[in-house]
């Protein structure tokens, strides 16, 4: 079954929470910018994400696309719409149209999330969509990923090398690593996948054990808080130092004291991310 929309609401923001998004990004953001909630089928499933671009935009602008790819698993991370409004409403004001997954299996959507596995279809069927979308340049593509949504963009990386940059905050690079100090985190995988051997499982999804299918075309932005105690910042670090010893573009910032929501050094990320994407799409 191919990809289509079967849902797509503007987001209204009463206005209490008006003010919170001028206070939080600016006017620009809630007076010029459109976000949609959307639900879309993927591979049959009904999808739920959102669709961000400026209000004023038609058909002969040809703005270029972004990929958002969100962290987290099933409802945990998941956007909800004040904050997709503020931050994909915010890509959007900088002159691009922004697409992100929620994933199936979260949002009490249909289908299972597999931690990297066939939900990934749920980001390259979106894609597909934007075909649909006035204005889109689906010929230029850039992908944003934070914490697991940036393993998400390496393995998406790995089959649409055409994308021509990718954004990396606080991310998991090599998922086995990330995980083996959390027990939690190894039974819930165990029991979700009867005798399978669970370093291999992650090995499968690690962008370092499978660094030499990355594109070598793309340009890489590697963003990370010293502090992070979640995805700690060797994360970033380690995957820096192959791309230099390759010689792929890239560049690696890591902010001191941020944690790893980059909340402490949220101005310089954004006008970090928004350089990259001005001078890479």
């Amino acid at each position: 079954m191919k990809p289509e929309f079967t849902e797509r609401e503007e987001i209204h923001l009463s206005p209490h929470f008006e003010k919170m998004l001028i206070s939080g990004w600016s006017e620009d953001v809630l007076r010029n910018t459109v976000t949609e909630r959307i639900v879309y089928l993927s591979d049959g499933y009904k999808v739920k994400g959102y669709l961000s671009y400026p209000k004023n935009s038609g058909p002969g602008d040809k703005l270029p696309c972004i990929m958002w790819n969100r962290g987290g698993m099933k409802n945990n991370g998941v956007i909800d719409s004040f904050t997709a409004r503020g931050i994909f409403g915010q890509m959007a004001s900088w002159g691009y149209v922004v697409f992100a997954s929620m994933y199936r299996g979260s949002v009490k959507g249909e289908g299972v999330d597999e931690f990297g596995g066939a939900e990934l279809n749920d980001i390259t069927n979106l894609m597909t969509l934007a075909e649909e979308i006035p204005g889109a340049d689906t010929s230029n593509w850039g992908m944003e990923g934070w914490s697991r949504g940036g393993m998400m963009t390496y393995l998406t990386l790995m089959r649409e090398p055409n994308i021509k940059c990718a954004v990396l905050v606080g991310e998991i690079s090599d998922p086995w690593a990330y995980i083996k100090t959390k027990p939690e985190l190894i039974e819930y995988y165990q029991n979700r996948n009867a005798g399978i051997d669970i370093e291999e499982f992650m090995s499968q999804r690690s962008a370092l054990n499978r660094f030499n299918e990355l594109p070598e075309n793309v340009k890489y932005l590697l963003i990370h808080g010293g502090a992070d105690d979640i995805i700690l910042p060797y994360q970033s670090i380690d995957l820096a130092r192959r791309f230099q010893e390759k010689g792929i573009t890239y560049e690696l910032h890591i902010y001191e004291g941020s944690d790893h929501f980059l909340r402490q050094s949220r101005k310089l990320v954004d006008e970090t991310k928004r350089y990259w994407y001005y001078k890479n799409l």
